[in-house]
Parts: C-alpha cells; structure tokens; sequence
C-alpha cells in the first residue's frame, strides 16, 4: 500500500516536474494571481448555485422546500469535511497535483449533476461536487504563501478572497439567468465547461508551489497532521473565532437585508434584490489593494481596522431605515470584510508556520461553517419580527470579532517575520 502510494507521489512529481518546463509556464505572478481568482470565482460558485433554484426543485421533483435545501446543505457539509482532509493532504502529494485532481472530478461531477433524474441522485452529486471542490481552497491558500514572493503574498491572497466572495453573487445570477434562459440542467452543464477551461490552464499555466523533500515523512512519523499544535496556540484560537464570524455575518446580514427589501415600504423583487446584491462588488474591489495596506499599516491593524468599518455599518443599517443607506453602507460592509479576510489568511499562514496546511485548513473550515450558520441564524431571528433590529445581532456577532482581534499578540520576534513578509 504504502509501495503504491510513493509509486504514485513519484510519478506525479515527475509529471509536474515535465508540466512545470514547458516554455509557456511562467513566473508571471499576475498571470497566477488571475487564474487563482478566476478558479475561485468559479469553483465557490457551485455552493451557491443551488439558492435560487429551489423553487425550481420543487417543481420538478414534486418535493417540499426542506427536501429541497438539501442540494445546498449536501455541497456545504461534504466541501466543509473536505477542507479538514485535503489541506494536510496536499502535503505529501503536492499542492498543484491537489488542485488539478480535485478540478477533474468537480468537472466530471458536475456535467453529470445536469443530467440527474431524481432528486436523490442530485443529492449524492452535489454532495461529490462538494467534496471535490474542496481540493482547491485550503489549498490555494496555502499554496499562494509558498509560492509568491513575500511582498506579493497578501495581495495573492486578497484576489483568492475576492474570488471567494464575489462567488457568492456570480453564482446566484448566473444560476437564475441559464435557469430562465435554457433550463436548470445548463447551470450546471455550463459550469463544467467551465471548470474544464480552468483545468487545463492551471495544468498548463499553474507553475509547482517549492518542494520541501522529506518534510511530509518526517511529519507522519512525529504525528503529522499536529491539529493539537495548532488548536493549542491561543493566537490561532482568536483568528479562529474571528474567521467564524466573517461569511456568518456576511451571509446572515444579506438574507436579513433581502427580506427586509422585500416587505413594505420598499416591496422590491427579487431580481432587484440580487441587483443591490451585486452592488456589493465595488466593496470587495477593495481586496486586491488589501497587500498595499498591510505593507503601509501591517496586518493587525488592516484586520481591526476592517472589523470596525463592517461593525460600523451594520450599526448604522439598523438604527437608520433608508433604502438609499442600506444600499451605501451594504458596500462599506462588503469592502471591511475584503480587507479583512486576505490579511487573516496571512496571519494564520504565519502563525501556522510548519503546520501553515493544518492551519489554513482549518480556517477555511470554521469559515464556510459559518457561511452555513449564517441563513440559518437569519432565518430563526426572522420569524421574532423587527426585521431591521435584526442587523444588531449580527453587529454584535462582529463586535465579538473585533474584541478577539485586540487580543491577538504577536512576540517580538514573531512580528519582526511578519512584517517582513508584507514589506
């Protein structure tokens, strides 16, 4: 067993060795930095294709709406397991390989989600969608630290995370549109056309992250993965709590937002509801500048800084009712949460050090665990009434956040090294 495994990292070092010569693999580091956002964009898609086609669910597979909400909690719960798995995975077999195997089977799966028959099926492949692409964001994130040079490292990350978020508006449009256009099949035979573009230029494109001979070995014989190292250092733990919140609060503030729109005075449809959605957008631009402000402010203060402006807005959004407001300050949420997610990556990379796959792991875990409480927290809140009031709750959740930020400490030697890296 143990034979055929090493047979297969060796074969595969030599394959991505022979990929990584060929003349058209590059170090061009924007080149990277836009397949990574472009896979991000479209792989995270996938979790939220699903929202606006429940209805459509229901009537095809003459199901109830609970039935139906499985086709979203499937992908969640099977991609959240699968950032724990392929994180440390990618350890022995290498990042890259990770990547382009895992897309390989997103694309498979996902052509043939469209041509489901019954709902079950459609379950069990969304559940392998879920599984499958969550080969790409423990590991990108860990892959963008170890292979772009130390001033760019943020900055990569920030384009990751833009991808990340802007996929939670991407795939819901682009799921309604096919949906009306051409049938529910074609979102999903669509997005596997997609994903086998995005395949074969990371393939081709992607150049390898640095190999560490023997650091996967030595690591298994000391116990490797350490979660223990990692869940036993208090500094994480905080980052941890904080990451919690970030997509929870994210995705519970526009649900709330969306029903509040959606009653008197302001009645709006749902396509003008996804349109003030998508105006959130111009806030994450603010990410790919993130690498810019840590190098001018560092991390720490990137990261409270943004904390603050989400808190403050969502503070505003439910003490002030006005349409025009809960559109402009919907946008300084958005942007403090861009800026906020790629300099947390960062610091839970640094602060992971050896074990930046274990912790890099774990962070996109308790982040998309929390993008799962999210709707749910919302939904329970909004069956209490004072839709607007609502906001507070989840301004405190932040508040929270914000605290746990004050108390991240980093030795002096420690901030030397991270300051180095964004410089």
């Amino acid at each position: 067993m143990l034979l055929g495994q090493d047979f297969f990292v060796k074969t595969g070092d030599r394959m991505e060795t022979r990929l990584s010569s060929l003349p058209w693999v590059h170090t061009n580091y924007l080149m990277i930095r836009l397949l990574l956002f472009g896979a991000a964009l479209f792989i995270l898609s996938s979790l939220y294709v699903t929202v606006p086609l429940l209805p459509v669910f229901v009537d095809q597979f003459h199901i109830g709406a609970g039935k139906a909400a499985l086709s979203g909690s499937a992908f969640s719960l099977f991609f959240a397991t699968g950032c724990l798995v392929y994180g440390p995975l990618s350890s022995r077999v290498g990042r890259k390989r990770t990547m382009v195997i895992g897309l390989a089977v997103l694309t498979v799966a996902t052509a043939c989600v469209g041509y489901a028959t019954s709902f079950e099926l459609l379950v069990l492949l969304r559940a392998l969608q879920g599984a499958a692409a969550a080969t790409f964001s423990p590991v990108a994130l860990t892959y963008a630290g170890e292979t772009f040079p130390p001033e760019q490292r943020v900055t990569a990350i920030g384009f990751i995370s833009s991808g990340f978020l802007m996929a939670g508006i991407f795939g819901q449009v682009w799921a309604s549109s096919l949906a009306s256009l051409v049938g529910w099949p074609w979102v999903f035979k669509g997005l596997a056309v997609l994903y086998l573009l995005v395949l074969l230029l990371l393939a081709l494109w992607l150049p390898s992250s640095p190999v560490q001979p023997g650091l996967a070995r030595q690591g298994q014989m000391k116990g490797t993965p350490r979660w223990y190292v990692v869940l036993s250092r208090r500094n994480l733990l905080l980052c941890y709590g904080i990451t919690l919140t970030i997509l929870l609060s994210f995705v519970g503030m526009y649900s709330v937002l969306g029903s509040l729109l959606s009653q008197a005075p302001y009645s709006l449809g749902d396509m003008d509801i996804l349109g003030i959605r998508s105006l959130g957008m111009v806030g994450m631009v603010l990410s790919f500048y993130a690498g810019g402000m840590c190098r001018k402010w560092g991390r720490l203060q990137v990261l409270r800084a943004g904390l603050a402006g989400s808190l403050g807005a969502l503070t505003v959004m439910s003490l002030v009712q006005h349409l025009v407001l809960y559109v402009t300050m919907s946008v300084v949420f958005v942007a403090g949460i861009a800026v906020v997610v790629p300099a947390l990556i960062s610091l839970i990379g640094e602060l992971g050090n050896e074990n930046r796959g274990v912790a890099t792991s774990v962070y996109t875990f308790v982040l998309f665990a929390g993008a799962s409480v999210g709707p749910i927290l919302a939904a329970t809140l909004l069956g209490s009434g004072q839709t607007a009031l609502l906001l507070l709750v989840f301004a405190g959740i932040l508040m929270a956040a914000f605290a746990c930020s004050l108390w991240v400490r980093v030795s002096e030697e420690r901030e030397e090294g991270l300051s180095q890296t964004v410089k």
